[in-house]
């Protein structure tokens, strides 16, 4: 591994742990320099294709679902390891449940059932783009599920 201070290339592994399923973090000491920097390493799959609601296919992209889910928790008091967490867990369900191909929707139900258990808010800021809610009673419905849910 090189080293991205001085670019040496031998390095030695200081820590190690699994992050996900799917990754491991390693911390690296530079051989040459002594500067510590961290890798990761993901286990490498097949490319899942998404299938979009018009019947469009496009590569499934963790970046585009973490932008999605990082909209919905502006300004709430969700941190980036939460976020982090749910596009890992995405990942890995699909991963772990499709191969070749998966629908959206299925991609948008893991992230909406994530957000509903951290927060409620950015739950339906998200269902409201994701399902599209045409008018107001289309949202008040959304919030009596979740009072409904609540026992409210």
């Amino acid at each position: 591994m090189q080293c991205p201070f001085c670019g040496f290339r031998e390095s030695k592994v200081v820590d190690s742990r699994h992050t996900d399923p799917n990754t491991i973090r390693r911390r690296r000491e530079c051989e040459e320099c002594k500067k510590r920097f961290t890798t990761y390493e993901k286990i490498e799959t097949t490319p899942i294709m998404v299938i979009k609601k018009d019947d469009a296919r496009e590569v499934f992209d963790r970046v585009k679902v973490k932008r999605g889910i990082m909209k919905a928790c502006e300004k709430r008091p969700v941190s980036v390891e939460d976020i982090e967490k749910i596009v890992s867990k995405v990942e890995y369900e699909i991963n772990r449940k499709y191969t070749g191909e998966v629908e959206s929707k299925v991609i948008g139900e893991i992230v909406m059932d994530s957000l509903k258990d951290l927060d409620e808010v950015a739950y339906i800021r998200f269902a409201s783009v994701y399902r599209q809610f045409k008018d107001i009673n289309t949202f008040v419905n959304e919030l009596k599920n979740i009072l409904t849910e609540k026992g409210e």
